[in-house]
């Protein structure tokens, strides 16, 4: 079956595709339920059903479903005018959650088993990249808990007067949280010898490739959903 409806000659996800068809489209859409808040189990109920019956707007999973879907997404302004905000922070601060708690623990795991059995300079090499990368991520992740996000609820609440903190601040500010991972992607892919621990070097590498990957899907989410959203809802503000 076709999950896929055409649209202005592009695939997306429409809201009466089916979830189950969704998952059997793209397995890797699955932490992306658990982290808005979509419990398996759904039958044969189309996304708009289920999401309803989650108390999510369709449309704000449909624009993170297609972001993660499609390599080249470009979602409409009348798609992000139609979602609801406080389901993407909602994702977004629960995708912060998931990565320190779920795949950083789980790189540390392997990156511990992998650099047991390595010389001391290969070891420290990258143990100690790993360290300071998770320091930035935390910082990074941090700020967006405790500035960005606070702001964002005042804004959806209307409370932001005589705020000098913007969307644009943010906007500004904004950098990318995937792309130390290339290089210590690269430090193992390259630098590491495997010794007797093949298997967990193969594991560590995959689990690189799949968080970078979800970060660069989180990125954009933010730069080209949440960040576009905030701006229409500071301008209806400020227009009356």
């Amino acid at each position: 079956m076709n999950i896929y409806e055409i649209e202005h000659n592009r695939e997306i996800v429409h809201p009466n595709t089916r979830m189950a068809d969704v998952i059997e489209a793209d397995y890797r859409i699955l932490p992306l339920l658990y982290r808005i808040g979509i419990e398996l189990g759904f039958g044969e109920k189309s996304i708009s059903e289920v999401c309803c019956e989650s108390g999510i707007n369709p449309n704000s999973f449909l624009l993170i479903c297609n972001t993660y879907l499609l390599t080249d997404y470009s979602p409409s302004s009348e798609l992000i005018g139609s979602a609801n905000p406080s389901d993407l922070i909602k994702y977004l601060s629960s995708s912060h959650s998931y990565y320190l708690n779920e795949c950083i623990r789980e790189l540390e795991g392997l990156i511990d088993k992998v650099a047991s059995d390595l010389p001391a300079n290969q070891r420290d090499l990258i143990t100690t990249f790993y360290k300071v990368y998770r320091k930035e991520l935390e910082n990074h992740f941090s700020y967006e808990e405790d500035i960005v996000f606070p702001y964002v609820r005042r804004v959806i609440e209307h409370k932001e007067e005589n705020e000098k903190f913007t969307i644009g601040t943010f906007e500004k500010n904004h950098s990318n949280v995937d792309e130390k991972i290339n290089d210590l992607k690269s430090i193992v892919m390259k630098y590491i010898h495997s010794t007797g621990n093949r298997f967990e070097s193969m594991q560590l590498l995959s689990t690189l490739y799949i968080l970078e990957r979800d970060l660069m899907k989180h990125t954009f989410i933010e730069d080209h959903i949440l960040i576009p959203m905030i701006n229409l809802l500071e301008q209806s503000h400020d227009s009356q």
